[in-house]
Order: structure tokens, then sequence, then C-alpha cells
């Protein structure tokens, strides 16, 4: 993320009910540690991307959404997305979906992947509705997301454009 990195963070996660925290990062986290802070804010734009969803407020722009992926081999990356719970069934996660599956592929992957708890059907559905080639959920609890080839994809080790826009 740019500029505001703590301050977006923050805002989405003061957002989420303990349900959606739980179905985000698979167990009660009633605040951010330290550890799970850094490298959720840790970012380079290739290996390590970020998207924040935003409205105009009054004192500038608020957060409501963020989608990241991580990297875990050359041409693979896993994703996760997190929206308030104000904007759930609005459009926002799809939108951060479809972004962050554009960025993907700018970037060279060929799949993405996601952990997603057996109880978090909704996600899996959104998935599969963003990315039609989405296989159903492993035994693993894993869905994955195949990106079909582009013309002109780089490579993942590529710096990438700003990856947040206000």
């Amino acid at each position: 993320m740019i500029g505001d990195d703590d301050a977006a963070l923050d805002a989405v996660f003061a957002g989420m009910g303990t349900q959606s925290r739980f179905l985000r990062f698979h167990s009660p986290v009633p605040r951010l540690r330290h550890g799970m802070r850094s490298a959720l804010l840790h970012l380079d734009g290739r290996d390590r991307a970020a998207l924040v969803a935003e409205l105009p407020s009054r004192d500038g722009w608020a957060p409501i959404g963020i989608a990241r992926l991580v990297r875990t081999d050359d041409r693979q990356a896993e994703l996760a997305v997190a929206v308030v719970d104000s904007w759930q069934h609005h459009g926002v996660g799809q939108r951060l979906l479809e972004a962050l599956g554009d960025l993907a592929a700018e970037l060279g992957y060929a799949e993405l992947y996601a952990h997603v708890l057996r109880e978090n059907d909704v996600m899996v559905r959104l998935l599969q509705r963003v990315f039609p080639g989405a296989l159903p959920r492993g035994a693993d609890g894993i869905v994955r997301v195949p990106l079909p080839d582009r013309p002109g994809r780089g490579d993942p080790r590529e710096p990438a454009r700003a990856i947040v826009g206000r």
C-alpha cells in the first residue's frame, strides 16, 4: 500500500466484526499483533501487493476494503480480501478481486489461490463468480484460480505500477 498504509489497514480491520475477522484470518483476531501488522504492511508491488477500496468522506478518503496477493512460486500467488461489514454484499469484494486478478495477470502470475474456511461458502461463490475458471474448494480448503494467458504479461519479479488508486 502507498501513503496511509497503517490507517487503511486499521480502518478496514476496525470495520470488520468478529465473524468477518474469523473468516479472513481463520482464527479469532481481536487485534492485529505487531508481527501480523508488519507482514500485512510489507509490500513491494510485485511479490507482495495490495489494493485498497476507498470512498470519499468528509475527512478525505475512507478505506472500506483491502485485497492482497503474496507470491508463493514463480507464477503463483495466494490472495486474500477483507471488506468492512457495512459494505459487504455491495460489490466491493467483487471489484477488489477483479482488480487483483488484473494486477496478478499484469505481474505475470498464472494462478492465484485462496485458503477458504469450510463455513465460508460466500467466498467460494464470489471467487467462482469473479474467476469463472476457479476450481471448487479442495479437501485442503484451497480454491485455485487459474488466470488466462494475456499478451504482454510481465515477469512477477518486475516492479508494478502504482498499486493503490484513490
